[in-house]
């Protein structure tokens, strides 16, 4: 369930890859990562009832990225551009002015920042998969570029549930609130 963070103006959802190849049945799937979507969309409600941004990042890859293991990378092949397993959840509410950033197409900025900066955004409450890889480097780079970062531990899944342990101590040493 929802307890009201006191939302203000400055704050804004951030969804974090929560797409069809990170939950069950996807290339690189994330265990339960399909249950923290009924949660997420509790979430969007509140945010849009607000009158506060939401916005969601997708791994949007071309065929050969540098990223996948036939390729030399960690990854499997996953999220490739305009196949199913990039879309997002089907279950997912987003609504029609949600702000959708498009990462894993090059090596460097998605633009993220700059678009927060110029919206005037503060606090990043932040929810997706997965716990232990692209939340953590969200939360901890939103740190870094000095936004205040809630993570909503209820909505997000670790690939590893040591490793999202170990995630969830260095968004703390970082400064995010969980």
């Amino acid at each position: 369930m929802i307890n009201d963070p006191g939302l203000e103006p400055g704050d804004a959802l951030l969804l974090v890859d929560v797409q069809k190849d990170f939950c069950p049945g996807g290339a690189l799937a994330v265990g339960e990562g399909d249950r923290i979507v009924p949660l997420i969309n509790q979430w969007i409600n509140r945010f849009s009832e607000h009158g506060l941004p939401v916005l969601a990042s997708r791994d949007w890859h071309p065929e050969h990225h540098l990223s996948f293991d036939e390729e030399g990378g960690p990854w499997p092949r996953h999220c490739i551009q305009d196949t199913p397993g990039a879309g997002f959840h089907q279950d997912l509410q987003l609504p029609g002015t949600a702000t959708v950033i498009t990462k894993g197409v090059r090596f460097d900025q998605t633009g993220l920042e700059v678009h927060l900066q110029r919206k005037g955004l503060r606090r990043l409450f932040i929810a997706g998969l997965a716990l232990d890889v692209c939340v953590l480097a969200t939360a901890v780079d939103a740190r870094k570029h000095g936004f205040l970062v809630v993570l909503l531990a209820d909505a997000t899944r670790a690939v590893d549930a040591d490793n999202g342990r170990k995630a969830l101590a260095r968004m703390r040493e970082a400064g995010v609130s969980i």
